[in-house]
């Protein structure tokens, strides 16, 4: 099912991966907004959808490509580029000559059997007056080489008739044929099915293959405003549970392949996650409102290019889509519900996003007086820290209403690198409260054992080496470890708000009869962390709970 090959350029990495586009499932939607391919990762099974504006031909922008990447590691990946193309022109050759010399043994058979037919016909000739029986033989002789050949002669027009005229897709694959573009042109002379390459006005097509056509990522369209490039991958694949993902995918906001929506979005409380966030959703050009109970935190963003709203509910009554972030389900429920709270400024068609990490039971109530105004509702709480957030790589989980989350999905691209559809109302506060119980119960066993090997003489620090060459060698790990060795508990996930989704997660536990004894225990030491006014800092802060 493979139709073509692609070329990517992962800015972040400075390398370049191999696409294969293939024929999406019967039952994957294809997403909405431009075209784009469904495409297998060379190498892996992970799949995605990537738009046909983020490509760029590989041989006809090799140099210019080059020119303005000048890293090693760039190099590298072209030169691995180039070495796969050699090996699949080698393997081309070898087929295409071992294809010439079978060709060439059945033209040398034909042509003996044309021989033999012409002196079996010219003994027949010369045996005309012999016995009757001999000239039967030899009429059957020549019938049968006449059978033979014309038996090939239909195989022979069928192959003549078979290549189709350039560019005309077979009725099966007219769903994969591309339209014109200014950023995709045509890199090779032969054919593949189902496609139509615009030729290149400006530049001859060179150092053409048969079989593959070769793209770089697009970056030299530069946006109307200069940013920091931040990589994205778009991904959508539907698993058997009903779930959507949006994933992180290889385009940038430098040369504009993120388009932002034209909706007028609001963003209410600028913490450590909701800054980061704002800060990216501005950087790819979407239209932004912010609102924060502490106003001086509206400055830096109102520098930017944000616009301040007075209240929530002036917010909401101003924008298409309002988002939140807020602490905790007290924070949720009176930003919703307080005096000037977002309810107010719900009306028909108003679209309200909460991403805040709280319970099931807490959501579901916001969902229901959201939509009882004519509001619509999703709730996407977000996976990450405040560097993640920085860096728009959180992990976003959503759940309630689909045409909204599919409305959200630029800003989804625009702050975190992979999102998630869940279904209905609630699972996502589940599902975010078991990934932070996790997480807070990890950071525990983190700290317990650095405390331990303390105690019993072992070097931290080689600890650490240990287990950043095994099987737990994570990020996040690393992390929170340099910050216990170095006793600095600057927060970039505040101690007090893992304590609290522990809290939520063992209520959720009790609410289904399921034991959760280790998240129970982890509370616990979070708990005399914050006794030891630890809430502040960050959640590796639970160290001296074990210290003290």
């Amino acid at each position: 099912d493979t139709v073509l090959v692609l070329w990517f350029l992962r800015i972040i990495w400075g390398s370049l991966i191999l696409l294969l586009i293939v024929n999406p499932p019967k039952d994957l939607k294809k997403p909405r907004g431009k075209k784009c391919f469904f495409v297998k990762f060379f190498g892996t099974e992970d799949h995605a959808w990537i738009k046909v504006e983020q490509l760029k031909p590989y041989h006809l922008h090799k140099e210019e490509m080059i020119k303005i990447n000048k890293g090693k590691r760039f190099q590298q990946a072209v030169d691995a580029v180039e070495e796969f193309l050699r090996k699949t022109k080698g393997k081309d050759q070898a087929s295409s000559h071992n294809s010439t010399e079978e060709k060439n043994r059945r033209n040398s058979s034909e042509e003996r059997g044309k021989q033999s037919t012409g002196e079996e016909k010219r003994k027949g000739s010369l045996s005309e007056g012999k016995v009757k029986k001999g000239t039967g033989e030899g009429k059957k002789r020549v019938s049968s080489v006449s059978s033979e050949r014309g038996s090939k002669s239909p195989l022979k027009r069928a192959q003549d008739q078979s290549p189709r005229k350039r560019g005309r897709p077979p009725k099966d694959e007219k769903d994969l044929t591309i339209p014109e573009s200014s950023t995709v042109k045509r890199v090779m002379t032969g054919t593949v099915a189902g496609f139509k390459w615009p030729p290149s006005v400006s530049e001859p097509v060179k150092d053409s293959d048969p079989h593959f056509h070769h793209f770089l990522l697009s970056q030299t369209e530069k946006p109307a405003v200069c940013y920091q490039a931040i990589t994205k991958k778009l991904k959508v694949c539907e698993e058997e549970t009903g779930s959507t993902s949006i994933q992180a995918a290889d385009s940038t906001a430098v040369n504009g392949s993120i388009t932002p929506t034209d909706k007028k979005i609001g963003f209410l409380g600028l913490g450590l996650m909701g800054s980061g966030i704002v800060s990216n959703l501005l950087k790819m050009g979407h239209t932004v409102t912010v609102w924060n109970r502490t106003a001086e935190k509206c400055d830096l963003f109102i520098q930017e290019g944000a616009r301040l709203g007075r209240t929530p509910a002036e917010v909401v009554s101003t924008c298409d889509i309002t988002f939140a972030c807020v602490s905790d389900p007290k924070a949720a429920k009176d930003l919703v519900l307080g005096p000037s709270g977002v309810l107010q400024g719900i009306r028909p068609g108003k679209c309200y996003v909460d991403m805040s990490t709280v319970d099931a039971d807490t959501v579901t109530e916001l969902a229901q007086v959201i939509v009882s105004r004519g509001g619509r509702f999703l709730e996407a709480p977000v996976s990450g820290n405040q560097q993640l957030s920085n860096d728009g790589m959180l992990v976003i989980l959503a759940a309630g209403d689909r045409g909204l989350y599919e409305d959200c999905s630029s800003c989804f691209q625009a702050m975190g690198k992979t999102s998630f559809f869940l279904g209905e109302v609630g699972n996502a506060a589940k599902m975010m409260l078991i990934v932070n119980m996790v997480q807070g119960s990890f950071m525990a066993t983190i700290a317990e054992g650095l405390t331990l090997a303390q105690v019993t003489g072992q070097s931290q620090q080689t600890l650490l080496d240990i287990l950043n060459q095994g099987q737990l060698a994570s990020i996040f790990l690393d992390q929170k470890c340099q910050n216990i060795l170095q006793g600095n508990f600057k927060p970039d996930f505040y101690l007090k708000y893992i304590q609290k989704d522990l809290r939520l997660a063992i209520a959720l536990g009790d609410s289904v009869n399921h034991p959760t004894p280790m998240a129970a225990a982890a509370n616990e030491v979070y708990k005399r962390a914050k006794a030891l006014d630890q809430s502040d800092n960050d959640m590796s802060a639970v160290y001296r709970a074990y210290i003290h």
